[in-house]
């Protein structure tokens, strides 16, 4: 299907950010035509659904001031505005390990006062839980899990509402400066071939994917690090269905609900990441993810889990969710996750927004709340 050129704005990347992107410039900035790329045949079908999806609250950061009361704003925003996806109804304990954390319990206590969220002292029932020689104190706190294929359906509905039009399995290949403020892309459809449109602005949402385009697209100026992930998805056993635990802070696990399929995912520093490397143009993270072998490490995170919490030995493990994980390099020693917003001088008009965590999606709107953006048809403008 052909697409009538010019456009407001192309938003690259069917995620979360670029769906949110795409209908806060429809219906907050008053763009009328507005495409939305998407290289999977669904919307929020990669990183967005394959993640811990967890909504943070800033206790997960201890080491990065900035990131968790970034996290402490914005978590009572998302559940105002997405409170259909917001799973609630579940206990959530983080528990501090008596060796080889990097705080201690009392600076996490501190912590959590300085950046203003709730914290007490885990009953006895959860801290028996725990084996009481490796782990030195348990507290249970307030923080949430997401329904990602409730926001795909909130996202196809808002979408269609906004006039906003959407091209599953197509990709960006290319992108260049044009005469009077254009800017000309490439698209590449698994079922039509190569297209060529034009366009006042250009979003770059793919997240691992921010810098594989040809044409005159510079990359950006922040270094990226990518890495292949896995998440475990386990049914838990009666003790633990209801309970999402963090032990913390440094090599240690996560399990968390996982309301799209009613599991939970497991996760461990040591073992959740399975390759890296730095971002290279040349290097497609999604063409080296779909020739790993996704050969699972369930039993090396469920074998080292289970010294803190001997429960998890009752888990089932159903599936593993592969993926790749992409942060800034400057943020790799202090678990920072601020959001890459930059705009590119050579071209004039292009975006690249990268966010680590979904509440960073208000971070970004900031962002775009302070951008000047021409809100009708940019050639009706400069034939006027």
């Amino acid at each position: 299907m052909a697409i009538d050129s010019p456009l407001d704005a192309v938003i690259i990347g069917g995620g979360f950010y670029g769906t949110a992107i795409a209908i806060y410039l429809a219906k907050q900035r008053g763009l009328k035509r507005i495409l939305l790329v998407e290289r999977e045949p669904a919307l929020l079908s990669r990183a967005s659904y394959n993640n811990q999806a967890r909504v943070h609250n800033g206790y997960h950061y201890p080491r990065s001031f900035t990131t968790a009361y970034r996290s402490r704003v914005n978590l009572p925003k998302f559940i105002r505005d997405w409170p259909q996806a917001v799973k609630q109804d579940f206990v959530k304990v983080y528990a501090i390990a008596c060796r080889n954390s990097k705080v201690t319990a009392r600076q996490f206590e501190r912590f959590c006062r300085e950046i203003g969220v709730r914290i007490k002292p885990a009953d006895s029932a959860l801290k028996a839980l725990f084996e009481s020689h490796l782990i030195e104190d348990v507290f249970e706190v307030e923080e949430y899990a997401f329904d990602a294929t409730k926001l795909a359906q909130w996202a196809v509905c808002e979408l269609d509402e906004s006039g906003v039009k959407i091209r599953l399995e197509t990709r960006v290949t290319s992108i260049f400066k044009g005469p009077n403020k254009a800017l000309h892309i490439v698209l590449q459809s698994k079922h039509d071939g190569d297209e060529s449109i034009t366009c006042r602005y250009v979003f770059n949402c793919t997240y691992s994917g921010l810098n594989q385009f040809a044409g005159d697209f510079p990359g950006t100026r922040i270094g990226l690090k990518h890495e292949v992930a896995e998440l475990a998805l386990v049914q838990m056993p009666p003790a633990l269905q209801d309970v999402g635990i963090t032990v913390m802070d440094g090599p240690f696990f996560s399990m968390m609900p996982f309301p799209a399929l009613g599991l939970h995912t497991l996760s461990h520093v040591r073992y959740t990441p399975h390759i890296h490397w730095n971002d290279e143009p040349v290097v497609d993270p999604y063409r080296k993810l779909a020739h790993y072998d996704r050969a699972t490490r369930i039993e090396r995170m469920v074998r080292d889990a289970g010294r803190y919490l001997p429960t998890i030995f009752e888990s089932k493990y159903v599936d593993s969710l592969f993926e790749v994980k992409t942060v800034l390099v400057k943020n790799e020693e202090d678990d920072g996750r601020p959001i890459l917003f930059e705009k590119h001088p050579e071209l004039p008009g292009c975006y690249s927004i990268l966010g680590g965590k979904i509440d960073n999606i208000f971070d970004i709107i900031e962002k775009l709340d302070a951008e000047y953006l021409i809100s009708e048809s940019f050639i009706d403008r400069e034939v006027r």
